[in-house]
């Protein structure tokens, strides 16, 4: 494994928790000799794990769509994509990764790493999807999963597919420790009439 993607939001939020825990996040990549990958913006969470791991002498690869690569983009990556749209945008930042965290943010981030969860429920790979719960962010979303297993529209063995952790340092631990489960989406999926 060598290359994480994170998504994470491009506003700082209110609470400087998340501030700090995307700096945390980006020293614990360069720790441990991953390289980061995420959309390409200077701003909010994304630009403080980007820069964390710049300034600590780490690889950050960023991919950012054209249409606000003027407006928000981070001029000092080691390597930086403009690309044409959000969805050439996830699919070379799923494609440069080879697992995926998301810290806070919004619409984009949830849009971002719940399609790779999909993905990886589908079988399309095997590569580990995280969170890292910072403050109880994700407590709200987690319970609503938890719920759609209880009524039967996600499998447990899905719902335990989505890594969580409080902190960088476990959920890397997780990350590497990671085996995709062996259930197929379907199986059972048939109602009778």
């Amino acid at each position: 494994m060598k290359r994480i993607c994170i998504n994470c939001g491009s506003s700082s939020g209110f609470d400087p928790c998340y501030m700090a825990m995307a700096q945390r996040l980006g020293q614990a990549l360069v720790n441990q000799n991953y390289e980061l990958v995420y959309g390409g913006a200077d701003v909010g969470l994304m630009g403080m794990v980007a820069n964390t791991v710049m300034n600590s002498g780490g690889v950050a690869i960023g991919v950012i769509p054209k249409s606000f690569a003027c407006k928000v983009s981070h001029q000092g990556l080691t390597e930086l994509h403009v690309v044409d749209s959000m969805h050439e945008r996830k699919t070379m930042m799923f494609n440069l990764s080879d697992a995926f965290i998301a810290l806070p943010g919004g619409f984009g981030t949830l849009d971002e790493i719940i399609e790779i969860l999909t993905w990886a429920q589908l079988g399309l790979h095997p590569k580990p999807c995280g969170l890292i719960n910072v403050d109880g962010y994700f407590d709200r979303l987690l319970s609503f999963f938890d719920h759609a297993v209880k009524k039967g529209f996600i499998k447990l063995e899905h719902r335990e597919m989505l890594l969580v952790s409080d902190t960088p340092e476990d959920m890397l631990k997780l990350i590497q420790a990671y085996r995709p489960p062996e259930v197929e989406k379907w199986i059972g999926a048939k109602t009778r009439i």
